[in-house]
């Protein structure tokens, strides 16, 4: 991918929002990221949950994507597969540094094309002080990342993860870097978020994925 390819069309492609909802008695956050892409629903979920295809946009992941079957992403995340429902849904733990959280997607036809939505849930008293610094874009940006290897992939066939390396350093890296995070920060403050706060998050989470902070 060049550096002069256009990211203001997929920072405006996907919608990003906050919410909460009750989970297992505990309060949870939700951030969700949606997007509409030119291509089937069967493509879409294939492109999501084949084994052959991960790496291509994503990043390999091992184990039995089935459900009931334990994965583990390389370099990230592992989990266990909760429910799934050919070719419209599926949901997951995703456990990390020691702590669990929980993945729910949904692919649903959409004008001729195919939507691609994922909900990422949080219990609110777990990691509260990584929250007030990083807010919602800690995740966010990291999913809007995945979203756009996603959105090339489907639409060139080309393979993503390589030519996404060093990404940050690249001018057009860090347009989309900026304006993805200011995005979640505009969503932490429409779902209530004092703006002088959200924005001190938006930039801690700026300059860690620019590679200019490490995580505290």
């Amino acid at each position: 991918m060049s550096e002069d390819t256009t990211f203001e069309g997929q920072v405006d492609a996907v919608t990003r929002r906050l919410g909460s909802v009750e989970r297992d008695g505990r309060d949870t956050r939700v951030a969700t990221i949606s997007q509409r892409y030119d291509t089937t629903v069967e493509d879409l979920w294939d492109a999501c949950t084949s084994q052959e295809r991960l790496p291509r946009w994503f990043a390999p992941v091992s184990g039995e994507l089935r459900l009931g079957g334990r994965f583990q992403i390389e370099g990230n995340a592992g989990g266990v597969v909760e429910t799934c429902e050919p070719p419209s849904s599926f949901s997951t733990t995703w456990e990390f540094g020691g702590e669990t959280s929980w993945i729910a997607v949904r692919v649903e036809p959409d004008g001729g094309g195919a939507r691609l939505t994922l909900e990422h849930l949080a219990p609110a008293d777990v990691g509260v002080e990584f929250w007030e610094r990083y807010g919602p874009g800690a995740l966010g940006v990291g999913w809007d990342l995945a979203f756009l290897g996603l959105a090339t992939h489907l639409a060139t066939g080309e393979d993503i993860p390589a030519q996404f390396e060093r990404f940050e350093a690249t001018e057009a890296g860090r347009r989309f870097i900026i304006a993805v995070s200011t995005a979640w920060g505009e969503a932490n403050v429409a779902a209530g978020t004092p703006r002088a706060d959200a924005e001190s998050a938006r930039d801690h989470t700026t300059a860690f994925y620019l590679g200019e902070e490490e995580i505290a």
